[in-house]
């Protein structure tokens, strides 16, 4: 801007100076001729400065109009050394005259080569008619107006008229190809071309003024046409500077920043040709009028000018001819594409209105084109989908073209067998309307739903699996049921499901599920969710009601619960027989804050509580449900190391002989008293320890702590047996092969017959345990010297069954057995049977967990032989063992002892202070 407002008051301050005259003659002549001077060698110093530095395809055209304003430039350095350094008019001709001439050549050829280039022959040719047209109506007009009066002067030298005509003449060849090339400049640095072309069009424009008659008799140096020349000169400086544009931008990219072409300047570059053959008629006619003779160069010229239209028309004529037969075979090719397509092609009008639609409409549609075109697009979209589908169509139609030139849509279409399809189209603008491509995807969405269903649904069941109803649980706590705290989870377990897969086979166990997980979806309500989550664990989600009283909404969820419970209790039809399982319902409701997450747990852990409390049953979550969880997670990481760091102890129990009171034999007890002072008894540490492998190094610790100090006690003249609890599938395990327990006994050199190993889990029924490996593996260590105990015998025909088939010395009681025996007199018959089944098959008998002298007074009146429990003494470290080995003698209650006054208290002052076992 600054550039510009400096030379305007240049070009300005010039021309005052010359419409007033300078002040003086003789600065007139130095402005008139030096001052242009001046300006035409800074444009040659602007344009060939610019040429040098900018490496582009224009740079010869740069070049060459510097060369141009350089001949100007000398040109007017001559005339003013003859008018102000010699003060002598300029001779005529002379070194100046030879200088202008040579000014128009370079800025003709500088000018084609702005031009932008035809790309075909008939092209140049058109290029070449239309600067004739141009050049020849103004040589006419020119010659019939002044030129042939300067050509004809009587007595002037042919040299001189020569030169007359000469500035002329390339004055109209410079005209012609700046208006010839007006319209066909390139698109590239558009602003510094049409700055070059208006310097050039002013300067010829003066030069015209220049040659004629009227002008040029009263021209001298200094007056007001010097400014046009001037201001020419100082345009063409500044036409390569001025522009903010890179000048190497590619075509597209300044044709996508520049404006759309008026349609006014395309007529203007049409009618060119012909408007200058309009003025060469109005030339010849303007001659015939005032009567002249018309001279045989415009007879000439006009004929010349004529000829060049009738060709060029006829050129014109076959291009057009080639064109439309181009236009009809793209036309066609388009057609054949459009028809043949798949796709249906649709053209909408603003309103609304189909005005095309391609054929293939009736095989993808079902519905002919005909039928369609005319019809509104809004009645053919599925009305749920159609406020999406306007509401896109608006917000595309308001973006800008450049930034999304299409946009997709995917909708419902009707078709002509009256249902729906999904069509996908893809919309492109189309003269303010649409244009839609659309193809039907109506298999794909199948597809695509198929596939989100098998994903989110379990395979053998068809349920919602855990993923999905994970994600529905999450929904019911959000949104407007965020502050329904009746909304409860339910996690159900099938008890007992893993012995019907076992015995039956996984098929049966198949078909079991899917009629469990039938009579779920059955039974609960519609809008609850019903879901398998794999394995035989179910859930459900049941939401709530809005009832705010607590104990109703935990009766009504319970009975829910319950009611599935007895329908999943119900027997099941599998392969032609009858099966039985039973289900353990867990129920965690929602809290404000809660998580999908911490729900889905919450239930889990209260599931878990009703299997362990019996199974069968429903159970409601409490919060003292995790914080157990979280104690027995501690537990069981201290757990780990403990055996490690030394934690374990082993304490002794002694087994009394009920008739003599003295002691037969010693159980063998662990305890682990942790870190922090606490401890803990086998049924506490052992529920915790689900690590098989830890499990598995605790017994082994056991067997050879107790039989190592088994022997040391033996050395001391204590040869008591030590009794150590085993389960069956720990003697089955092989890392504790059969020769292991023989090298512990010879290494310690322990008596035959002092280790006793108390069998426990010795159900015939678990597929984990080999009832003939059991058998084979207890038969050879009774060959070793180890006596064989069952433990736990009267609990169940599990035992029973042990003791039908295994090699057994002797049966211990268990210990519910023992503790009604004194109340109960149902009791102390089934337990009197027992000590007569021990008695008669030649076995030793000892009860656990006598604690009351009644007890012991019961059981050997029974005939029991032997008895363990508080009543003699409870777990012993080793030093108070050996004391009470020492003694070997307990006071049994009896109706001395009573009358002594000396009954043995419950607990020993010698025993050591620990939950019993």
């Amino acid at each position: 801007m600054l550039a510009q407002i400096g030379l305007g008051l240049v070009c300005g301050g010039y021309a005052t100076g010359a419409a007033l005259g300078w002040g003086s003659q003789q600065l007139a002549l130095v402005m008139g001729d030096f001052g242009l001077s001046v300006a035409a060698l800074a444009a040659a110093v602007s344009c060939f400065r610019y040429a040098r530095g900018h490496g582009h395809s224009f740079r010869p055209a740069w070049y060459l109009f510097a060369f141009s304003s350089f001949m100007a430039a000398a040109g007017n350095a001559v005339w003013g050394w003859y008018e102000v350094v010699l003060g002598q008019a300029v001779p005529s001709p002379s070194v100046a005259d030879l200088c202008f001439l040579l000014f128009a050549p370079p800025a003709i050829v500088g000018l084609l080569v702005l031009a932008k280039k035809p790309v075909t022959r008939a092209g140049w040719v058109c290029l070449g008619l239309d600067a004739w047209l141009i050049g020849g109506s103004l040589l006419t007009l020119s010659w019939s107006l002044a030129l042939a009066h300067t050509a004809y002067v009587p007595g002037e030298s042919v040299a001189r008229a020569a030169l007359s005509l000469a500035y002329p003449l390339l004055d109209i060849v410079l005209v012609s190809m700046v208006l010839a090339l007006h319209f066909r400049r390139s698109h590239i640095n558009r602003s510094a071309i049409n700055t070059a072309i208006a310097a050039l069009a002013l300067t010829v424009l003066c030069d015209a003024l220049f040659t004629s008659p009227l002008l040029r008799e009263h021209y001298s140096s200094g007056q007001l046409l010097d400014a046009g020349w001037f201001a020419g000169s100082l345009l063409l400086a500044y036409a390569p500077w001025g522009v903010r544009r890179p000048v190497d931008a590619p075509p597209a990219a300044v044709r996508a920043r520049q404006p759309h072409s008026r349609p006014l300047a395309g007529s203007l570059a049409a009618l060119t040709p012909y408007l200058a053959a309009a003025v060469c008629t109005l030339g010849i006619l303007y001659n015939v009028v005032q009567g002249r003779r018309v001279d045989r160069v415009v007879v000439l010229t006009g004929c010349t000018v004529v000829l060049a239209l009738v060709v060029r028309q006829g050129i014109m004529l076959l291009d057009n001819i080639a064109l439309t037969h181009e236009l009809a075979q793209k036309e066609n090719h388009f057609r054949s594409l459009v028809q043949g397509s798949s796709d249906v092609i649709m053209i909408a009008a603003p309103t609304g209105i189909l005005r095309y639609v391609s054929p293939a409409a009736s095989g993808v549609y079902g519905r002919e084109a005909e039928d369609l075109i005319g019809s509104e697009l809004a009645s053919l979209i599925h009305p749920e989908d159609l406020g999406a589908v306007v509401h896109e169509v608006r917000r595309f139609l308001a973006a800008s073209p450049s930034e999304e030139p299409t946009t997709r849509i995917e909708c419902r279409f009707r078709s002509g067998r009256g249902d729906w399809l999904n069509v996908e189209s893809t919309v492109n603008r189309h003269q303010g309307g649409l244009i839609f491509n659309s193809r039907d995807v109506t298999e794909r969405v199948r597809l695509q739903a198929q596939l989100r269903h098998n994903a989110e649904h379990d395979p053998l069941t068809d349920l919602p699996n855990r993923a999905l109803f994970t994600e529905r649980v999450r929904g019911a706590l959000s949104g407007r049921r965020a502050s329904d705290p009746g909304t409860a989870v339910l996690f159900i377990d099938l008890d007992g499901f893993k012995a019907v897969n076992d015995r039956l086979g996984h098929q049966a166990g198949d078909e079991l599920l899917v009629q469990a997980a039938r009579r779920l979806h059955d039974s609960v309500r519609a809008g609850d969710t019903a879901a398998r989550l794999g394995g035989d664990e179910f859930a459900a989600l049941i939401l709530g009601d809005g009832t705010r009283d607590r104990a109703e909404r935990e009766r009504r969820v319970h009975e829910i619960a319950d009611r599935l419970r007895g329908r999943l209790s119900q027997p099941y039809r599998v392969d032609g027989g009858e099966v039985r399982v039973a289900a353990s319902i867990g129920v965690a409701f929602a809290e404000p804050g809660i998580t999908a997450g911490d729900l889905l747990r919450n239930a889990d852990l209260a599931m878990y509580r009703a299997k362990a409390g019996g199974k069968d049953r429903v159970e409601l979550y409490a919060p003292q449900m995790q914080a157990e969880v979280v104690r027995r997670t501690e537990l069981a990481a201290r757990l780990r190391t403990a055996l490690h760091d030394g934690e374990f102890a082993l304490l002794h129990q002694p087994v009394v002989d009920l008739n003599t009171g003295r002691i037969s034999a010693v159980a063998a007890q662990a305890r682990w008293r942790s870190a922090q002072g606490i401890l803990f008894t086998p049924a506490e540490f052992l529920r915790v320890a689900d690590d098989n492998e830890r499990t598995a190094e605790l017994g082994r610790w056991l067997l050879e702590e107790a039989v190592e100090q088994a022997a040391e006690r033996a050395g001391l003249g204590h040869r008591t047996p030590v009794t150590v609890r085993l389960s069956a599938r720990r003697l089955l395990d092989r890392s504790m092969p059969l020769g292991s327990v023989e090298s512990l006994l010879t290494r310690h050199g322990l008596p035959s017959g002092s280790l006793v190993v108390e069998l426990a889990d010795s159900d015939p029924r678990d597929p984990r345990v080999s009832f003939d490996e059991l058998e084979q593996r207890l038969a050879a260590l009774r060959r070793l010297g180890v006596k064989i105990a069952l433990d736990g015998f009267g609990s169940g025909h599990a035992a029973i069954n042990a003791l039908r088939r295994l090699p057994v010395d002797i049966l211990k009681l268990d210990r519910g057995l023992v503790e009604g025996i004194v109340e109960s007199a149902r009791l102390r018959k089934i337990t009197s049977g027992l000590l007569r089944i021990a008695g008669d098959l030649g076995m030793q008998s000892v009860a656990d967990g006598v604690d009351m002298p009644e007890q012991v007074l019961a059981l050997r009146s029974m005939g029991c032989t032997h008895g363990q429990g508080m009543a003699f003494s409870g777990p012993l470290d080793e030093y108070r063992l050996r004391r009470a080995l020492v003694r070997d003698e307990y006071p049994l209650p009896g109706e001395v002892a009573l009358t002594g006054g000396n009954r043995p208290p419950s607990r020993s002052h010698s025993e050591t202070p620990v939950p019993p076992t």
